[in-house]
């Protein structure tokens, strides 16, 4: 065991082990350059994920304020995931082509953090499950997530808890399908928006949380730009249909009532 005393840099942060973990299966820079913007990309989802989970716990005590700090945190660091794509955006078509063979199968779609992430937030598919039928501890964190109640759930059941008009079948439900969008929160929400100063910390979890869905919509978008602009329309690695997918996803809003109510303002 490492003495206080001697502890280093290098030591507390396992500098040896970090820098050790970058495996090209080629001699190209760019190959390089790919490992590790996903590898930090796996190391901000690990740090998102474990702030989430403060969040949420936060938010069903009735700890608003304390959540906001940890959601503001994730905001941030979707902000600096999202700039990592202009650095990936450095590799032209043809530097990448030249070792993109290496991948394989692999591909960033298989994501287990990226997903448990997804279905922490609200947007549950269960098909995701498979791609981790080799890696059982990853596969377990992210069944629990499926099964257990979104953020997004945790803020409808604490409307009900601050008064609001919810129906049981919204807070007593099966957490492994995604939620539907409901005029009862809809509505619920606006009279917050409608009463900031009476509703402030409500208000305040709400904008927090808009603040995510904005962030990830802006993250996947720049996700498709940067594919685009590497690999054109061919297919992704992984069997994916590559940019036509990306865009597919671009439009996903894990809180929907939080967008659709202000055009009611």
């Amino acid at each position: 065991m490492t003495d206080e005393n001697t502890m280093t840099y290098a030591r507390y942060l396992a500098l040896d082990t970090l820098l050790d973990a970058q495996h090209p299966r080629s001699d190209l820079d760019d190959e390089m350059l790919f490992i590790v913007i996903h590898q930090t990309k796996e190391l901000w989802l690990k740090q998102i994920i474990r702030e989430m989970r403060f969040a949420k716990q936060q938010i069903a005590a009735d700890a608003l304020v304390p959540a906001y700090k940890a959601l503001a945190r994730v905001s941030r660091i979707q902000a600096v995931m999202t700039l990592s794509w202009d650095v990936l955006s450095t590799m032209t078509p043809s530097d990448y082509t030249r070792f993109r063979h290496v991948l394989g199968p692999s591909s960033g779609f298989q994501s287990d953090q990226f997903r448990t992430v997804e279905y922490m937030l609200g947007l549950k598919d269960k098909a995701f499950l498979k791609y981790q039928d080799d890696r059982p501890e990853a596969q377990a964190a992210m069944q629990a997530a499926l099964d257990q109640s979104s953020i997004w759930d945790d803020a409808i059941a604490a409307l009900a808890r601050a008064g609001f008009d919810i129906a049981p079948d919204l807070l007593d439900r099966d957490f492994a399908q995604s939620h539907q969008p409901s005029e009862q929160v809809e509505a619920a929400f606006l009279e917050v928006y409608r009463n900031p100063e009476k509703y402030w910390e409500l208000y305040q979890l709400a904008e927090k949380l808009v603040d995510l869905d904005d962030a990830m919509a802006t993250w996947r978008h720049k996700h498709v730009l940067t594919v685009e602009r590497i690999i054109g329309g061919k297919m992704g690695t992984g069997g994916t249909a590559g940019v036509s997918y990306l865009q597919s996803t671009v439009g996903k809003r894990a809180f929907p009532e939080l967008w659709s109510l202000r055009t009611q303002l």
